[in-house]
C-alpha cells in the first residue's frame, strides 16, 4: 500500500515537473510546403511533371534564407488546409489569400504578395460595355460611392452564369455580394478558363495576377478582364503562408525571410517574371 502511494506521488511530481518545464522550440532543418500544382502562374507544373511557378521560386528563395531544406508537394484546394492541420505538412504556398475565415484555423505569415480581383469574360460579351465608376475598389472601408458601384454590377449580373474555383474566396464574393447570379463551382481555376471560352458561363471573378498573364496569351485573344480591381474585403490582406497555429517559431522565420526578399527586390522581380506586373508588398 505504501509503495503505491509513493509511486503514485512520484508520478505526480514528475508530471509537475514536465508541466513546469519550459517549451523546446522546435529546430527546422527541412519542411514541406504544398502547393495545389495548378494554379498558373502561382504553381502548376511543367511538360514533365515538376512543379514551377511562382510560389515555388518564392519558395524556394525563402528557404534558402531561412537556411532550412523545401520540398514542395502537390495537393488538391479542397483539402489543403485540413491537411496542414492533421500534420501531412508543414506549410502552404498556393496563392492564399489571408483571409478572417481562414485566420480562425490557421496562422499566416505577413503578406508576400499584394494582388487585386476582377471578372472576365469573353471579348463579345455585352458585359463589357457595364460603365466602370471606379477603377480600384478597396473594400475594407465601404462609402455610398463604393456601394453604388457594387450595386451597378449586382444588378447587371442578374440572372448570368459565373464560373468559380469551390472554396476560394472568389467563391464567397459572389455569393455573399452578387446574389443575383447563378453559380457554379469548379475544382480547379483552369477548368473555370475552359468553360468560360466553351461559352458554358458568362463570366468569371480571379486575381489579375492569375487574369493578366492569361488573357496576355495571343491564345486567349477571345478573353478580357473587365470591371473594378478590388481588394480587401473578403478578399482579405494579401497572399501569405499558411502555418498551423502551433508553429509561431516558423511564422517568424517565414516573417523575417518575405522582410528580406520584399526589402531587396525579389518580390519584385519574380512577380514581374511571372505576371508582367510589380505586384510586390510595401517594405
Amino acid at each position: 500500500m505504501t509503495i503505491l502511494k509513493l509511486s503514485a506521488i512520484g508520478a505526480m511530481l514528475a508530471g509537475a515537473l514536465l508541466a513546469a518545464a519550459p517549451v523546446v522550440a522546435k529546430d527546422y532543418k527541412s519542411i514541406t510546403i504544398a502547393t495545389e500544382g495548378s494554379y498558373a502562374p502561382y504553381n502548376f507544373k511543367d511538360a514533365g511533371g515538376k512543379l514551377i511557378g511562382f510560389d515555388i521560386d518564392l519558395g524556394n528563395d525563402l528557404c534558402k534564407r531561412m537556411n532550412i531544406e523545401c520540398k514542395f508537394v502537390e495537393q488538391a484546394w479542397d483539402g489543403i488546409i485540413p491537411s496542414l492541420n492533421a500534420g501531412r505538412y508543414d506549410a502552404i504556398m498556393a496563392a492564399m489569400g489571408i483571409q478572417p475565415a481562414r485566420e480562425k484555423v490557421i496562422a499566416f505569415s505577413r503578406p508576400y504578395l499584394l494582388t487585386p480581383m476582377t471578372f472576365v469574360t469573353t471579348a463579345d460579351s455585352p458585359l463589357l460595355k457595364i460603365a466602370n465608376a471606379m477603377d480600384t475598389l478597396p473594400l475594407d472601408d465601404m462609402t455610398p460611392e463604393k456601394q453604388a458601384v457594387l450595386n451597378t454590377y449586382r444588378k447587371q449580373f442578374e440572372g448570368m452564369k459565373f464560373g468559380v474555383q469551390a472554396g476560394a474566396s472568389h467563391e464567397t464574393f459572389m455569393r455573399e455580394m452578387m446574389p443575383t447570379v447563378k453559380i457554379s463551382t469548379y475544382d480547379t481555376i483552369d477548368n473555370v478558363v475552359l468553360d468560360l471560352k466553351a461559352g458554358r458561363i458568362d463570366a468569371s471573378l480571379a486575381s489579375v495576377s492569375f487574369l493578366k498573364p492569361l488573357t496576355d496569351k495571343p491564345e486567349n485573344k477571345d478573353l478580357k478582364m473587365f470591371g473594378p480591381k478590388m481588394s480587401g474585403g473578403l478578399f482579405g490582406k494579401g497572399v501569405g503562408v499558411g502555418m498551423r497555429k502551433e508553429d509561431p517559431e516558423l511564422k517568424a522565420m517565414f516573417d523575417k525571410a518575405i522582410d528580406a526578399a520584399v526589402a531587396d527586390g525579389t518580390v519584385k522581380n519574380l512577380s514581374q517574371k511571372w505576371f508582367g506586373y510589380d505586384a510586390a508588398p510595401q517594405k
